[in-house]
């Protein structure tokens, strides 16, 4: 059994004499480690206290630099950007519903006019904001209605976004262009993409649907029949739900 020190304790023998010896041997070197330790970290901080000190100002004039491009750049230049947004996007809602004349509409919003920018300057000056990043957007879908389809999958590529239906629409669009373009494997690539970039009840089934329809015009049967089915499955309440039973039987009855 241990002996443990008590104050006022005294030893009974030898042996219990011995015991008390150890452990007051014990503590004393602990308490000299500690003391060692402690003097060696305080002799570090001593020789190293300049330098500790500049690299404490450096990291804190690193932050105010961040906090002040944030406030004096980043924001102001966002602002900037979206307000230049509203002129070519005026020409751009305009197109979607004009009887005639879609093509003209659709060039003012790309190239601007009366000295205001179109899509392509506001994605060129402002690249990095998230106004730029929307006119990438917006200058993709135009080039596709335009049917300049290089230069829509060019645009829609540098498009990023995780919103639940833009994300999936520009994914589903750099499809349709390949698609109208008769490159049908990247075409089912891209309405794939689309259909598994955000999970709802209109984007996902539309693009199954679409590579679906594409698996069938390259003859992979069985990849129809598997997207056909998905929707089936998860989707049946969607437009494309409603008569997917008989776009499953084709794709078997193909098969």
């Amino acid at each position: 059994m241990a002996t443990y020190k008590k104050r006022g304790y005294k030893p009974k023998n030898k042996q219990e004499e011995q015991q008390v010896e150890q452990i007051d041997s014990t503590t004393a070197e602990v308490f000299n480690t500690l003391d060692e330790t402690a003097s060696k970290s305080e002799q570090w901080i001593e020789k190293n206290s300049k330098p500790l000190f500049y690299a404490l100002i450096g990291i804190v004039v690193i932050f105010l630099a961040y906090l002040g491009y944030n406030k004096y750049i980043v924001e102001p230049n966002e602002t900037e950007a979206s307000n230049e947004l509203a002129f070519p996007r005026k020409y751009f809602d305009e197109a979607a519903t004009a009887g005639s004349g879609v093509d003209s509409l659709l060039n003012l919003a790309l190239e601007g006019a009366d000295n205001k920018y179109g899509f392509l300057d506001i994605a060129d000056t402002y690249n990095g904001t998230d106004a730029g990043n929307l006119a990438n957007y917006y200058a993709g879908v135009s080039y596709l209605q335009l049917k300049q389809y290089d230069k829509a999958i060019a645009y829609l590529s540098k498009f990023n976004s995780d919103d639940e239906m833009l994300g999936p629409v520009a994914l589903g669009a750099i499809g349709d262009a390949f698609a109208d373009i008769n490159q049908l494997e990247d075409a089912l690539e891209y309405y794939e993409k689309a259909a598994n970039k955000q999970n709802n009840e209109f984007s996902t089934p539309l693009f199954l649907y679409k590579a679906g329809q594409t698996a069938m015009l390259l003859k992979d049967y069985d990849k129809a029949e598997e997207l056909f089915s998905k929707i089936k499955e998860n989707y049946p309440k969607s437009d494309q739900g409603r008569n997917i039973d008989k776009f499953i039987a084709a794709a078997k009855y193909v098969n």
